[in-house]
């Protein structure tokens, strides 16, 4: 007996072969059939997904982001067609500049309409293939199972990134014969490069003959899943290892061979040394310019090494001695085995003056103030300080992500969730509540108000499903992040980033989240201890001084030993 049924029960079939467990979504006029069958699957005995009803498309795909981080799973979304699908680009771009595995599905307009400028009609294929890994448009019922096991390989595979699928209205209600597909090879696309071996031995030797050799660690190790490799190859060769931010948990915070942040505002240390070094090693991080500051001079003294699944970074950037392109989950361990155990030192004792001198310029007056009003650092310290180990880290976008990466600890691997290439504001609040659904494990989200403001409808979407995010709200009135480089950059001349803000209290009261503001510093261990005591969402609102600023800073453009730990 044939077994027929319609593009949208057999794209839940799809779903359902891949492993979904989750999807974040928004229903509309041309999904409604795929909406229709999904009835079905979320509830009774045949429910196998869950489905969390966003109140914005981008907010969708953050979700799907935020879940994918933490589960290392593909993240799912699913919206309308038109302006539906326009709302996730922007969730669709940052993933794809930031590795992130996510299948965005949309509805559209029937094949018969494609062209005639239908109600709700967009050419999505054409606005999102430059800012996804794969683009189709699904017109037949009998192409679901197919584009949908594609989708996935590709999403998932090789460097991660967004794929989106396009369904036709047609297709979503046509019948046909189901047979299930398995896409996992495409003669076009070489997901994980061959290990050049000789490769592998030039860069051992490079490094075994190395005095001074420092690793740069970047979420490539996670999205690989080389945490304990890295680990391995690091403590073998006996090498000081930065983090980038998306890489942060990488490497445990405590780690003796951890030396802190790379970046524009990271550990003074670090950044300095990448000038000394005679040995640089990347590790699955793309040499971000907010990284490498001046290119013209970043680390030509070193011998650059270049570990990434993906050939295209490779010279990208910082010209590179060796390059290994291949997963790091298989080329960390070759490069180890040829490693000869080593000591450095002496040159890792180097780091611990310039550490110091950070300490005390920079790090203590920001986590323990002792007069003014309260401090972001400070803020952050205590909640990291309170928090169960494991605990996941959410931030927006702005002065609240620097000081919040800056200041967590990460003793456990996928315990970091930001926007890094895109630097997208607006990614926290749904972002955390992806993360939610992909561990149990506490998720403090940090905002400032700026960014709060942007995602704020996603509230709705905590209190209907009571996700237990821990929101803290960094309020400074300000967008403290330009209003900084204003003070800095364009003589002090604060063009449209002071804010009025709501009255949150009122708002949480109106979502029926837990709520408690702080302005005073003696409160604010009690109020933590109590946001991260309470069952379900929680905001915590810490009314911060105006003119915080973040510091270290590499200025834009400028050498990265030009590093500044004071205005």
């Amino acid at each position: 007996m044939r077994d027929r049924i319609t593009g949208s029960k057999a794209l839940m079939r799809a779903l359902q072969a891949e492993g979904v467990k989750t999807i974040f979504g928004y229903p509309g006029g041309t999904i409604m059939p795929v909406y229709d069958a999904l009835f079905d699957y979320t509830r009774g005995e045949k429910k196998c997904f869950d489905h969390i009803l966003v109140r914005h498309e981008q907010g969708a795909t953050h979700a799907a982001e935020g879940y994918a981080r933490v589960s290392g799973e593909v993240g799912v979304a699913l919206v309308t067609s038109g302006p539906g699908v326009t709302n996730t680009l922007t969730g669709i771009a940052d993933a794809m500049m930031d590795s992130t595995p996510i299948v965005v599905i949309a509805g559209q307009v029937a094949t018969s309409a494609l062209g005639t400028d239908a109600f709700q009609e967009v050419d999505l294929v054409g606005v999102s293939q430059p800012i996804s890994k794969w683009s189709y448009q699904i017109r037949r019922a009998e192409d679901v199972a197919w584009a949908v096991s594609r989708a996935f390989y590709i999403a998932r595979s090789g460097r991660p990134g967004p794929v989106v699928l396009d369904f036709a209205r047609n297709a979503q209600v046509e019948e046909f014969d189901w047979e299930p597909k398995k896409v996992d090879f495409i003669r076009s696309y070489v997901a994980y490069p061959k290990l050049n071996e000789q490769a592998v031995r030039e860069a051992a030797e490079l490094i075994n003959r190395a005095e001074r050799p420092l690793a740069l660690v970047g979420q490539g190790v996670e999205l690989g899943n080389a945490q304990e490799e890295l680990k391995a190859f690091l403590e073998k060769a006996d090498i000081p290892a930065g983090r980038t931010m998306l890489g942060l948990s990488a490497l445990p915070s405590d780690h003796p061979l951890n030396v802190g942040m790379l970046g524009m505002h990271g550990n003074y240390a670090v950044n300095l040394k990448e000038q000394e070094c005679d040995v640089l090693i990347a590790i699955g991080m793309r040499f971000s310019d907010r990284v490498t500051g001046n290119l013209k001079t970043y680390a030509k003294q070193a011998k650059i090494i270049h570990l990434d699944i993906d050939r295209s970074e490779i010279d990208k950037n910082v010209k590179t001695h060796v390059a290994v392109v291949a997963d790091c989950k298989e080329s960390l361990p070759a490069l180890t085995a040829l490693l000869n155990k080593n000591d450095h030192r002496e040159w890792r004792e180097s780091f611990k003056e310039l550490d110091e001198r950070e300490r005390v310029k920079v790090i203590e007056p920001a986590i323990h103030p002792t007069e003014g009003p309260l401090k972001m650092g400070e803020v952050v310290n205590a909640v990291a300080e309170r928090a169960s180990k494991g605990t996941v880290l959410v931030t927006d976008v702005g002065q609240n992500q620097l000081f919040a990466t800056r200041y967590f600890k990460y003793p456990v691997k996928r315990s970091i969730c930001t926007s890094g290439g895109l630097g997208t504001m607006g990614y926290g609040m749904p972002a955390a509540i992806g993360a939610t659904f992909a561990t149990d494990r506490t998720v403090c989200c940090f905002m400032g108000d700026g960014g709060f403001q942007m995602c704020i409808e996603e509230l709705g979407t905590i209190m209907e499903q009571q996700a237990p995010v821990k929101m803290i709200l960094l309020n400074n009135h300000y967008l403290g992040n330009v209003r900084q480089w204003q003070d800095m950059f364009w003589m002090r001349r604060k063009s449209f980033t002071k804010m009025m803000n709501p009255n949150y209290a009122l708002i949480a009261q109106g979502y029926g989240i837990p709520y408690e503001a702080v302005t005073d510093r003696k409160d604010l261990g009690t109020a933590v201890e109590k946001m991260l005591s309470t069952d379900g969402p929680f905001i915590l609102e810490c009314a911060i001084m105006e003119e915080d600023n973040v510091l270290p800073m590499t200025p834009p453009g400028m050498n990265v030993n030009d590093m500044m730990l004071e205005i």
